[in-house]
């Protein structure tokens, strides 16, 4: 068989497997389509009234958002509606007083029940609170939501409830069905204007996925049309998503770390690399063996060994002159001849005997230098 017989060979044998592999595959397998919800990027992450809003806008409304409550600005008119996502415990005296004499007039004013709190409850004179609205803190039933030609829908799950004490008048009450007299949603009468009290407001919000829909899930438009009723069509809404400003720590920690981690690590290899570096730790040092006489005749024998006899002459003699210079100014403020006699005459010597020790003796020679030595240590002696 040559060569290119068998190359062609194996390329028909490579081909006819490949067709086998297709044939398999498109034989098992169809082409399909499948609908992946996107995460959310821009306004909707952190505004969960963004959908809401879109909807109204889209629906002919006029609607915006809000990250806290700002009556001047806002300019409230009757026929408006106010959403308020957060705690309205949060109000100050002067917004409550604005918010229900504008609803008086004709406002819609949708608010969510929070927990009981014995902080923020204490004072006594909170929206809710000058409302009837008791916050309870019983376990919550989920309720049947049924739309027309949708499935059942249990809605106001894992919301709060609350209790109506009468002061204000009631004109749509849903609630539990256990007898405790616990409600999920109530609309309140205030003046000419309404108020929505709600357990929980999941369904307005924009949803985050499969498990938790919002409005994108047709039961709940409808929810919310529902509650959105007394004014819709007529103003503006007006939706408040924040009215606490969140930490700016816990915000940077949660959302920063992409920047902050990375400099964090490139500090520390830095620090790292700057730091001194010890060794093994050093053995203490040994304690001195040799007394300060040992130490003074290592010395000298040292400058010997190696003809450095001047300088064991020069030292003596400079501390002769030293003492001389102390006892006898004007002797050492001489020089010479001069210097010698005045010595001399100090001491009471010969003047030879003072010329010897004042004399450098020659480097090879010891016993000249031990004698002027102990000649200059006598004069130092007797000065």
């Amino acid at each position: 068989m040559s060569q290119r017989l068998r190359y062609s060979l194996i390329a028909l044998a490579a081909l006819l497997l490949c067709g086998v592999v297709v044939a398999l595959f498109l034989h098992n397998y169809e082409r399909g389509s499948e609908d992946i919800t996107l995460p959310a990027y821009g306004e909707p992450t952190y505004n969960p009234l963004f959908a809401l809003r879109e909807t109204i806008r889209r629906d002919g409304g006029k609607a915006e958002s809000r990250r806290q409550l700002d009556l001047p600005a806002m300019r409230l008119q009757p026929g408006d509606t106010v959403l308020m996502l957060d705690d309205p415990r949060l109000l100050t005296p002067s917004q409550v007083n604005g918010l229900l004499d504008w609803v008086e007039f004709g406002g819609h004013l949708v608010l969510r029940a929070q927990a009981p709190d014995e902080d923020l409850d204490a004072e006594g004179n909170g929206l809710l609170q000058r409302l009837g609205v008791v916050g309870h803190d019983g376990f919550a039933q989920c309720l049947t939501w049924q739309v027309p030609g949708q499935e059942s829908h249990q809605e106001f799950c894992g919301g709060n409830r609350f209790t109506l004490d009468g002061t204000t008048r009631v004109e749509h009450r849903w609630g539990d069905s256990s007898g405790d007299k616990t409600t999920a949603w109530a609309r309140l009468r205030y003046g000419a204007g309404r108020v929505d009290v709600l357990g929980d407001m999941d369904f307005l919000l924009n949803g985050a996925g499969p498990g938790d829909t919002g409005l994108r899930d047709l039961p709940h438009r409808d929810l919310a049309r529902l509650v959105l009723a007394p004014n819709y069509g007529k103003g503006t809404f007006h939706l408040i998503y924040a009215m606490e400003m969140p930490s700016l720590w816990k915000t940077v920690i949660k959302r920063g770390w992409p920047i902050w981690l990375p400099l964090l690590l490139a500090l520390l290899a830095w620090l790292w690399a700057r730091s001194q570096r010890f060794g093994a730790l050093l053995p203490s040092p040994r304690e001195e063996r040799r007394s300060l006489l040992e130490h003074v005749r290592a010395s000298g024998e040292l400058l010997h060994r190696y003809g450095k006899t001047p300088l064991l002459y020069d030292a003596v003699r400079q501390s002769f002159l030293a003492r001389l210079r102390r006892r006898s100014p004007m002797a050492a403020a001489l020089t010479g001849e001069a210097q010698v006699q005045a010595i001399a005459d100090h001491l009471q010597w010969p003047i030879s005997r003072v010329q010897s020790a004042m004399q450098v003796p020659p480097s090879r020679d010891d016993t000249a230098l031990r004698e002027r030595i102990r000649l200059l240590i006598q004069m130092r002696n007797q000065l």
